[in-house]
């Protein structure tokens, strides 16, 4: 069975983790096949948005503990989080049941994150005597409020999706029949923007937050700039003038 199942369709690519008689937690090669299609989405141009999702009834319980415990795991090289803070394209994660430890922080490393109502997460790695590996500490006072992170992951506790809505932690709470739905549509319209601009925009604001507002701005108004010299950018002025969808060339 494969592992991590890959589909790809109208420029979106569906990476849907399948391991759920263990709730999708992830072994050595379930990582390095999701960071292969993330390659796979930033190498190939006609590929625009990623998602994420879970097979079963989990979204991911995170790291297959057993498996971290033998023998297989000695000297394995973690290529998934590194790649997820190079990933030039926008990913969403579309999150049900389950989402805790690894699997929230793959969640984290999306852009944009989509849950259905029977969604919660956690960090139960403190309970094992562990941290999150792979960016939790980092990535999750980046998006709620730092006293709301510092207790999740010092307790191991859990909330669940009514909750991270409140803290701003996930985009969006849908029925769980609407979920995908929901995701594929904010893909389509991502779709429809320029797909220079989109990896520009995501590569300004992500570095721009962790420097000064000086050197943010340079960064901003630079890639606007080389954003004003493509083929794109007279496209889409030129469409808008003839009241027409643009031809998009990521040129």
């Amino acid at each position: 069975m494969q592992k991590v199942i890959v589909e790809k369709s109208n420029g979106i690519v569906h990476v849907k983790i399948n391991r759920p008689d263990v709730l999708n937690a992830c072994d050595g090669d379930t990582y390095n096949a999701i960071a292969d299609a993330w390659d796979e989405l930033d190498s190939d141009p006609s590929l625009r948005v990623g998602i994420l999702s879970g097979e079963g009834r989990a979204f991911c319980v995170g790291t297959d503990v057993k498996w971290v415990k033998s023998p297989e795991a000695d000297g394995f090289e973690d290529r998934l989080y590194p790649r997820l803070l190079t990933l030039s394209k926008p990913v969403i994660a579309a999150i049900h049941g389950h989402c805790n430890g690894g699997g929230l922080e793959q969640a984290l490393g999306a852009d944009i994150r989509v849950a259905s109502e029977d969604a919660h997460f956690g960090f139960g790695e403190i309970r094992l005597g562990w941290i999150p590996g792979g960016h939790g500490t980092q990535r999750l006072p980046r998006v709620i409020p730092l006293g709301n992170a510092l207790e999740l992951l010092y307790t191991g506790n859990r909330i669940d999706a009514a909750e991270a809505y409140r803290l701003g932690l996930i985009n969006h709470m849908v029925p769980a029949d609407q979920l995908m739905a929901t995701c594929e549509k904010i893909a389509g319209e991502i779709i429809k923007s320029a797909p220079l601009a989109v990896q520009k925009m995501k590569s300004v604001v992500l570095q721009g937050l962790d420097k000064p507002l000086p050197e943010a701005v340079n960064l901003e108004h630079e890639a606007f700039e080389w954003l004003m010299k493509t083929e794109d950018s007279k496209e889409g002025a030129l469409a808008f003038a003839e009241k027409r969808a643009p031809n998009w060339k990521a040129k």
